[in-house]
């Protein structure tokens, strides 16, 4: 659209009244209700300048870091005044076994003809745990599409295949894949180097991922080079794994109910706390994912605990570690909750809130939800949203997509009807080393947590619970719903 030149004064005069209207009516509403009135941008940068400081050092799940994090939640939830519920004061605590190895032994070389190739540690991604070691062994090369229709060629041999462009799609289509190379060995020119990882949770009755197609994916172009050449061999040596016992730890603080009839239901307020930790010597610090969640669980939980008046139900404030690692604490919580299913009847889950710099384009005063159609809690949201200014709005491509990537998917699975709030469901440092505090919007990140506190607290007092939505994609949730009456 095209603006005539005499006209364009008035349409800014008019656009700048239009925002200063909407930011007064924020404010107007901000300083009229108790419960917005006492979260605060200011709160939340001095929340967030700290868990997502190099101190912590990316809270990797375990780390000394992730540690100090739910010390931190936790000091948070006692000074509001939240009922610790966990079997260990605030956290619930569970055992595991993590595995590593000592990359220092780890070898992987290159050889055609005379020329010898050493690729570093930092140029691979393993995607394999045993150990495996190979001296010399003839390299295959193959267009991906002739692999996936006949692999067996290459069985035995070291297989070398590019990645297409859509990896998500490729690493979906090996898991199909029946041919049964000595090791696959596939080339990602998206980077530079490896994410860095070396270790992992070992979870009882999980599919080993030996047991899939074993492979090291490659991001050295000189390698890719190497292994393409006619008459290339490969020698690799992956250590073994060494196992040791670690105590990883949801945090969980509850605001109890006044109501005599509804005090014993929960509605749930979530995020994750833990991110990537130190990766090729880079901390990661994940102050939007989710250091911004965590902190808005935080905030929100002092300011509904502040009121005088106690919600009719009990609102539960959970932050899960291990979130990264593939939605490993609250599948834990799934699997051992502190509140009964039965009786919760929603999970808010906060991911993101902090970014506006969305690469959609800037995201102010407007807030997406996954599953939004899914069940009666978008539009007690969207109510919440027009007192505290901020809109919440369906993602037509995301909102479905993103459903089950994030932590409300193990209540969701369990029929509680259950979704995540974001801001921006992509951003330029998505995990990337550079997502620091200082690149967060506060003022906007405060009006989102009190769209949400508002949200929170309408469900609790609301004799009626929410309901999943007949809309055929919360069919499942729907029909686990009814097992826990």
């Amino acid at each position: 659209m095209r603006f005539r030149a005499a006209s364009l004064p008035m349409s800014l005069a008019v656009s700048f009244a239009l925002l200063a209207s909407n930011g007064a009516t924020a404010q107007s509403a901000k300083a009229a209700d108790p419960v917005a009135s006492r979260i605060s941008a200011q709160s939340l940068r001095g929340h967030l300048s700290f868990l997502a400081s190099d101190l912590l050092e990316g809270r990797g799940t375990p780390s000394r870091g992730q540690d100090l994090a739910a010390e931190y939640i936790a000091a948070q939830f006692r000074r509001a005044g939240l009922e610790p519920a966990g079997d260990d004061g605030y956290f619930q605590t569970s055992t595991w076994k993590y595995a590593e190895r000592d990359m220092r032994q780890f070898s992987l070389t290159v050889k055609n003809g005379f020329k010898v190739l050493n690729v570093p540690a930092s140029a691979v991604d393993l995607r394999l745990r045993d150990a495996l070691s190979l001296q010399d062994a003839a390299v295959v090369s193959m267009p991906w599409a002739d692999a996936m229709k006949d692999g067996a060629r290459a069985d035995g041999k070291v297989l070398v295949l590019a990645l297409p462009e859509d990896r998500r799609a490729a690493y979906g289509e090996l898991q199909k894949f029946s041919g049964k190379p000595a090791v696959l060995v596939l080339i990602d020119g998206s980077r530079k180097q490896g994410s860095g990882v070396n270790g992992w949770l070992v979870e009882e009755g999980a599919r080993r991922p030996q047991d899939a197609q074993r492979s090291v994916v490659v991001y050295d172009a000189g390698a890719a080079e190497a292994l393409n050449a006619a008459g290339a061999s490969l020698s690799l040596n992956v250590p073994a794994p060494v196992e040791r016992e670690v105590k990883l730890r949801n945090v969980v603080g509850v605001l109890r109910g006044s109501d005599p009839a509804l005090k014993n239901s929960y509605v749930m307020l979530t995020s994750h706390y833990d991110h990537l930790g130190i990766r090729n010597g880079d901390i990661y610090n994940g102050a939007n994912d989710d250091g911004s969640g965590t902190v808005s669980v935080i905030e929100i939980a002092s300011a509904l605990a502040a009121q005088k008046t106690r919600p009719r139900r009990s609102i539960a404030f959970v932050t899960f570690f291990g979130e990264e690692l593939g939605l490993v604490g609250s599948r834990y919580y799934g699997k051992h909750p502190v509140f009964p299913i039965k009786d919760t009847v929603a999970d808010i889950n906060l991911e993101q809130i902090g970014r506006t710099d969305d690469s959609e384009g800037a995201r102010v005063n407007a807030a997406n939800l996954t599953g939004f159609d899914y069940s009666s809690i978008a539009a007690t949201l969207q109510r919440a949203g027009a007192r505290a200014g901020v809109k919440l709005v369906k993602h037509p491509q995301n909102s479905d997509r993103y459903f089950a990537q994030s932590d409300n998917q193990s209540l969701a699975d369990a029929g509680v009807p259950a979704h995540t709030l974001s801001v921006a469901y992509a951003f330029p440092d998505y995990h990337g080393k550079d997502d620091d505090w200082d690149k967060v919007d506060y003022d906007n990140m405060a009006r989102i947590d009190r769209m949400v506190a508002l949200g929170v607290l309408a469900i609790a007092n609301d004799r009626k619970a929410p309901t999943w939505s007949d809309v055929p994609n919360a069919a499942r949730y729907k029909e686990a719903a009814k097992k826990l009456k």
